[in-house]
This record gives C-alpha cells, structure tokens and sequence, in this order.
C-alpha cells in the first residue's frame, strides 16, 4: 500500500474536490460506525439511563475533541500552503512544529480535562441518576487526550499533501478493532460505560500508529532535528491559525452545554431520546466534514500556487456537490430514520415509544434543514484554507448566541421541543456572518 499525494492546483475542481472527499467520507462513515455501535451497545445492553449518561457526557467529549481538531486543522492549513507552493523546506519544519505544538497542548488539555469534568457535570445539573456514568466515560476519554491528539494530527499532515485514502484505511482499522472490543468490554466481561470508552481509545491508538506508520514512508518528510525546534515566527504563525479554529470549536460547545443542561431538566427518557438522535449527528454531517476538509486542502494548495482563480470555480462546485448530498442523506433520515434510532433505544414499550418520538421529531427537523449545515462547512472551510480563521470563529461566536439564546428561549414559548431548533438557527446564524465573510476574504486575495 503506497502514499496517496493528490496536487490539486491542477485540473477539473469538481473532480479533485470529489475525489479527496470520497474517501474521507467512506473513513468518517466508518468513524461514525463505531460510535454508532458504542451507543447501541450501551443504550441496549445497559439500558436508557446508561444512554442518557452517553448524553450528558457528550458536549463536553466533543468540546475537548473539537479543540484538538482545532488546532491541527488550523497547522495543516500552513502545510497545505507550504505544499501547493511547492516549499519543501517550510512544508517540513511545519510538520515538526505542529509536532511539538501538539504534544505541549495534549497535556495541558489532558489536566484541564480531568480537573474540570465533575465540576462542570454538575454545573451542568446532570441527574444524580446518571452522574456517576457520564463522569466515569468522560474520565476515560479524557486519559486519551495524547493518542486523539497524535491522529488528528497525523490525518491533518496527510490531508494537507492531498492524501485522503490513508485516513480513510487507518478508519477501517479503527471500526473494525473499536466494534470487536465494544462486544468484548461491555456484552462479555461486563466493563459497563468505562468499558465503551475505552475500546473508543484503544481504536484510535491503533489508527494513529497506522497514520504515522505511512508518513515516515513520505521522502519529502523526512525530517531533521532542526525541524523540530519553535524558533522565529512560525510557532507564533501555526499557532495563530489553530488557535481561533479551537476556540470557535470550544465556543460551539458551550452552547452545546447550554442546550444540554436545558434538556437535563426534561427528565431521563427525554435526555435517552435527544441522546439517540445526537449520536446520528456525525452520520448527518460524515459528508460535510469531508468536503470541508477536501476545500481547507483545495484552497490552501490552490492559494500556494498563486492560483486565486481556481478558488471560485472550487467553492462553486463544492457548494453544488454538498447540497446534491444533503438532500440525499436527508431523504434517508426521513423515511428509515425511525427503524435506526429503535437499535439505540430499550425499556419499557411505554418507555420505548416515548424516546423513539422525541427522537425522531429531532431527526426530521435537522434532516429538513441540512442543507444550511452543508452550506456551513463549505463556506467555513474555503475562508480557512485562504488563511483567515479570525472570521469562522466569529461565525462560531454567532453560533453560540444563536444556539443559547434559543434553548433557554424556545422551550419556555413553545414547550420542550423548542429545544430541537436550537441547532437549526444557531447553523442559519453562522452561515449569514461566514456568506458575507467569504466575500470579503475573496476580494482581498484577489485584489
């Protein structure tokens, strides 16, 4: 199995962008795979209080994650730049920058998390119910703050060089070795919520062995130890490029939080059905995330080259292709969505009918509007391959007072499932800052 480098400064937009975001999208299925699995397995075989628990864990699981990705998608925006100008030198002591960067930070995240999960938890007035799972899961997760750190990392390199295939195997890998320990952990030696997290872990260990395994195979990152030293600018500029995207990913979050502790006060079957929907999140966005991922290298190699033109053509097509998938994907949810949720959820048949509805109105209303999300990623990633991360992160800021403010808002006027538009207006706010961002950066870059 070789190196997959793809140079996408030449040829048609619609087909690179495609092309490296196929893959990617395949190796998000398979990522969202295993966290689908993780929530059957602890919604079935231990039951909606253990579902919920996943719930009131997962703002905060995802705030930690979203930070992590932050900073790496942010260090492979420079790699991308460094490439497509075909800057081998500045390409390598990016890479052994990050490297450092990462690894500084990875601890740093590893103590705050562990000192501030019960806090928050209960902050959060997360039920007494289920307090003692949801701290135990996020305990776990966030031990391997290190090993998340090393793949975002090392999938950020490989997607920065156009490589979107090796992510993509080193996934599979992930599925594969994630689903079979999950069955192990939970249904045979009866490891509980702890048990779930850490076959997530372990998974991603793998994976990232897997990452690194094939960048050391890449000649042209053959790094020296002078690449490894944080001198001159170039921390300072990585830095500056990751540091917004993690702080629009931890904004994004708190809002999260602010929605979950809203549904707290709803009661265990309402928090079990919101859980469920939430876990299809990821499968709602899996295509999203992959072109915006395809667009930061799309852009960043493009914007190297000097080929400013280019950039256009490629948000056009990427817009076109997104939204064409988000209908499809929507279509899916709308008419299947009610036979997948019923795999995350057990109890009672009054228990069961009960979380499967609140479930599935939260499904159709996200699967209605998904082409705003799609709209997001793309726009957002354009402007972050051209280098400017300030302004998707005052879209981030947006999408928090939007998402806030309609969670404590909606449910006092139109009861409960107010709550279910929190995520649809707090999309339509960034995307009306990120459309009018877009063409503000593009005029600038071109002019």
């Amino acid at each position: 199995m070789s190196v997959h480098m793809k140079n996408m400064t030449k040829g048609s937009p619609a087909s690179l962008i495609f092309t490296f975001a196929l893959p990617l999208m395949v190796g998000n299925v398979f990522q969202q795979l295993y966290t689908v699995i993780d929530t059957m397995v602890v919604g079935k075989a231990l039951g909606v209080g253990a579902l919920a628990a996943l719930g009131a864990a997962d703002w905060m699981n995802w705030m930690m994650l979203g930070i992590i990705q932050g900073f790496t998608q942010g260090f492979g925006i420079l790699m991308a730049q460094h490439f497509g100008a075909g800057n081998i030198e500045n390409l390598k002591k990016s890479v052994g920058n990050s490297i450092v960067l990462s690894l500084l930070s990875s601890v740093v995240l590893l103590f705050l998390g562990q000192l501030f999960a019960s806090p928050v938890l209960l902050l959060l007035q997360t039920p007494e119910t289920i307090l003692a799972d949801a701290l135990l899961y996020l305990r776990v997760m966030y031990l391997g703050i290190p090993i998340v750190m090393a793949y975002n990392l090392s999938a950020s390199i490989l997607r920065s060089l156009g490589d979107g295939k090796t992510p993509l195997y080193a996934m599979i890998v992930a599925a594969i070795i994630n689903i079979s320990l999950d069955l192990l952990f939970v249904l045979v030696l009866g490891l509980g919520i702890g048990g779930a997290a850490a076959a997530t872990l372990i998974a991603q260990m793998f994976s990232c062995i897997f990452c690194f395994y094939y960048i050391r195979k890449i000649e042209l990152l053959k790094l020296s130890r002078e690449d490894f030293y944080l001198q001159g600018r170039l921390p300072l500029r990585l830095l500056f490029l990751g540091m917004p995207m993690a702080f629009q990913n931890a904004i994004i979050s708190i809002g999260g939080m602010i929605v979950q502790f809203v549904v707290n006060g709803f009661g265990v079957l309402f928090i079990a059905g919101f859980t469920a929907t939430n876990k299809l999140y990821g499968v709602l966005e899996v295509a999203a995330t992959s072109y915006g991922y395809a667009m930061v290298t799309y852009t960043g190699q493009n914007l190297g080259a000097g080929k400013k033109d280019r950039i256009q053509k490629g948000t056009r097509s990427a817009l076109l292709i997104a939204l064409l998938t988000s209908v499809i994907i929507a279509a899916i949810m709308l008419l299947g969505g009610k036979r997948i949720l019923s795999c995350f959820i057990s109890g009672t048949p009054e228990e069961f009918a009960e979380t499967l509805k609140i479930a599935y109105f939260y499904l159709a209303v996200m699967s209605i509007c998904l082409p705003i999300l799609y709209t997001l990623h793309v726009i957002r990633s354009v402007i972050q391959g051209m280098g400017n991360t300030i302004l998707p992160m005052a879209s981030g800021i947006a999408e928090f007072i939007m998402r806030a403010a309609a969670a404590i808002l909606l449910p006092l006027l139109v009861g409960e499932t107010g709550i279910f538009f929190a995520e649809i207006l707090a999309w339509t706010g960034a995307v009306v800052i990120l459309v009018i961002s877009y063409f503000h950066v593009i005029r600038k870059v071109r002019g």
